[in-house]
């Protein structure tokens, strides 16, 4: 039974306007993203949901199989990964699958190569969620904040001599993809409280929020595929 990806693609966007239909590099960033699910060749469906009716219709133009409509609670910010996920399986008309993928549709590093090797991990970890994770690039504990006048205030002044070799390295979510079977969705309560992570490069991972996010993007883009 072939695994099914869900793309949950809400149409409001406070800080980048659009952002799952903008053009990237002569493509809507959502079309890149359903081009490489289906050229992964390991899905049986593609499911779509969303509350915008552009988002929609352009999900449909690009051959997804299934479409589910958001409102209310579900189309707000507040809304979690995990419970948009959860009613898209519930409500799609299929239920031929035993894995599920959740792709964010703002994904333009995202790699086949990625979705293949944590999927052959996946069969062996029914019980967890599986994503990419990457290094920070800094110790986070010696982390400091700018006031108004640009003065610096470390949140943990003891760490503020320290080299950085003194620290254990720390890792975060990419926001790429989530991996998991359909009962592990179904059935967590938290996307990270049972997890594994899939290490992968720093240059592969751009969470994209704003517009300099989106020009890192392209320019790694370029380097990679160019």
């Amino acid at each position: 039974m072939k695994p099914i990806a869900i793309i949950p693609a809400r149409g409001g966007s406070k800080r980048l306007k659009n952002k799952n239909i903008k053009s990237f590099l002569g493509k809507s960033i959502l079309q890149r993203t359903i081009e490489k699910i289906q050229n992964t060749k390991i899905f049986s469906k593609i499911v779509l949901s969303s509350d915008s009716k552009k988002i929609i219709n352009l999900a449909k133009k690009y051959k997804v199989d299934f479409i589910v409509n958001r409102n209310g609670y579900l189309a707000s910010n507040k809304a979690t990964t995990l419970e948009v996920v959860q009613d898209a399986i519930k409500k799609i008309d299929y239920k031929n699958f035993k894995y599920v993928c959740c792709i964010y549709p703002c994904n333009p590093l995202l790699f086949k190569s990625d979705l293949r090797n944590i999927f052959s991990k996946i069969k062996k970890n029914n019980n967890k969620f599986i994503f990419p994770v990457c290094e920070y690039s800094h110790p986070i504990e010696r982390a400091f904040t700018l006031n108004r006048k640009k003065e610096i205030s470390f949140l943990n002044k003891k760490n503020a001599n320290l080299n950085t070799q003194s620290f254990k390295k720390k890792y975060h979510d990419t926001g790429q993809f989530y991996w998991g079977s359909r009962e592990c969705w179904l059935n967590s309560s938290s996307l990270h409280n049972n997890s594994i992570g899939y290490e992968i490069p720093k240059y592969r991972s751009v969470d994209i929020d704003d517009y300099q996010d989106w020009n890192l993007a392209e320019i790694l883009f370029r380097g990679i595929y160019y």
